[in-house]
């Protein structure tokens, strides 16, 4: 009796389901195939899981492959994350590839088993440019520009304490520094074209706020976005029903209305203007002072690079970001063809310093899908500093590339601010699984440093990396990307203070034995 009840409530329901879609006029597919139509857009809602775990190759899936995936889980989580058997890459016919030429003799260099991984950056952020609060950051690794609003607060939150616990900085991202903001890392605010959290209620900025934000939390250094990989010169909404009182007073905006942020900054209008704002910013917090740009059109930074020659006014760092960087939200034209990719962007960016002799007077920090250990050491043979990682670090807290993030529907609770979500993710563990891999990659970029001979990651040159186009040719990273001789190496004092820094002896280990 009870299985026949539940067989006809089954036919029942089957039945509206069918009359609802032969009279509907939305879809023709339902209309001409009711109830079995529903199963094309079942299968269309999870393609890319299928596509994730059925049907890709491991090194075939985009932005991140299956490999690379699998690399930054195994990292996070303490685990094996070695591969067995060799290579999965098509090497013999591989167009592009990078490899690194190791070298069978090399000076001392320093212990690649260490587990907190020190990587030091090789500059001093502010330094050449006396900035009252100058310092040496103690990671090359960080955590790029995500806000709080893109990402969940347990996501923030979880980045943040990640941070502390492997000695790295978190950048706020545009969207103002929030309470998640504050759980022990240290920071670099970054301010957008919205002035979030340092505005007036007209949108323009203003010193008195940044101050006052300034002073009230481990900020390290400001960052002034000009624009980003995937979406550069293109402004954004914040839909008023997103505006949340929370949201609202971190950003400084009205509670339930539209925000619009302009595609352009207000403060200052040109390279000119725009040195000053860097000047008054760096004079009235005392911090290192630097811009977010993607790569376009190249008179930007000519003009950048020409006023800084004079030595009067100039950015403490730049931060490269490359158009297969990602975003929470962006038309498929921005992110598909708008600003070059990385190592073509960086390098144009790098020449046009290196042209003047600028290269040692502030710091190149890479961002663009970097988190990957051959990808960041390519980087720093181009002459990066740093690199910012963001999707990787969500990989590491537990993000499965769903690709979701612009429906609000994430479900790992990383891109969402849906509460029932969000509170599938412990800020606690991951924290531990963002610090074990930030290690792990500062881990495998000594390994590759002291393959190749060198004590540090900003020591490997662009000849020491060539570019394989299948049997027929390699040529030189220096090479593929037009450098000259001793473009992307450290001036030699910057050289032998960073080696003298990883190689030295523990004080420990230099007393004499009794």
């Amino acid at each position: 009796m009870r299985v026949r009840s539940i067989a006809a409530a089954t036919a029942a329901g089957l039945a509206a389901v069918a009359a609802r879609d032969l009279v509907q006029k939305k879809h023709a597919l339902l209309r001409n195939f009711p109830v079995v139509g529903h199963a094309r857009y079942l299968l269309e809602a999870i393609g890319p899981e299928l596509r994730q775990y059925i049907v890709t190759s491991n090194d075939e899936e985009r932005p991140f492959s299956r490999d690379q995936r699998t690399w930054i889980y195994a990292s996070a989580k303490g685990e094996n994350n070695y591969f067995g058997f060799g290579t999965d890459n098509d090497v013999e016919h591989m167009q592009g590839h990078a490899y690194f030429k190791h070298r069978t003799f090399a000076g001392t260099l320093p212990d690649v088993h260490d587990p907190q991984a020190p990587l030091p950056s090789a500059k001093v952020l502010g330094g050449p440019r006396g900035r009252a609060k100058a310092f040496r950051p103690a990671s090359v690794v960080n955590i790029s520009a995500m806000s709080f609003g893109s990402l969940s607060g347990a996501a923030i939150t979880a980045l943040n304490k990640g941070a502390a616990l492997a000695g790295a900085m978190q950048n706020t991202g545009e969207g103002g520094l929030s309470p998640y903001h504050r759980n022990g890392g240290d920071l670099v605010l970054q301010i957008g074209t919205s002035y979030f959290g340092c505005r007036d209620e007209d949108g323009s900025f203003n010193i008195d706020k940044l101050r006052d934000v300034v002073a009230g939390a481990p900020v390290k250094a400001i960052e002034i976005k000009l624009s980003q990989g995937a979406k550069p010169g293109l402004g954004g909404m914040l839909p008023g029903a997103k505006v949340t009182p929370q949201i609202a007073g971190i950003r400084g905006i009205p509670v339930g209305e539209d925000c619009a942020s302009p595609s352009r900054h207000t403060a200052f209008s040109d390279v000119d203007s725009m040195l000053d704002f860097v000047e008054l910013l760096a004079t009235e917090t005392g911090l290192p002072v630097g811009i977010k740009s993607a790569v376009g059109e190249m008179d930007f930074w000519q003009e950048l690079a020409t006023l800084m020659a004079h030595g009067d006014r100039g950015v403490d760092f730049v931060t490269v970001d490359g158009g297969e960087g990602g975003t929470g939200a962006a038309p498929l034209t921005f992110a598909d063809s708008v600003s070059l990719p990385f190592r073509m962007g960086f390098s144009r960016v790098y020449g046009t310093f290196a042209e003047l002799g600028l290269t040692d007077e502030l710091t190149f920090i890479a961002s663009g899908k970097l988190g990957l250990p051959e990808n960041a050491a390519v980087a720093f043979a181009l002459g990066a500093d740093m690199i910012n990682v963001a999707r990787e670090a969500m990989l590491s807290i537990g993000c499965i590339q769903a690709q979701k993030c612009h429906t609000d529907k994430c479900p790992t609770g990383i891109a969402t601010q849906n509460p029932r979500l969000a509170r599938g993710l412990d800020p606690t563990s991951k924290a531990t699984r963002a610090a074990v891999y930030l290690r792990t990659l500062r881990k495998e970029l000594m390994k590759i440093s002291a393959a190749v001979g060198v004590a540090h990651p900003a020591l490997i040159t662009a000849t020491d990396i060539e570019i394989l186009n299948g049997d027929y040719e390699a040529r030189s990273l220096l090479s593929v990307y037009g450098y000259k001789d001793g473009w992307g190496e450290l001036g030699p004092q910057l050289a032998e203070e960073i080696t003298a820094l990883l190689t030295a002896e523990p004080a420990s280990a230099q007393e004499p034995i009794a």
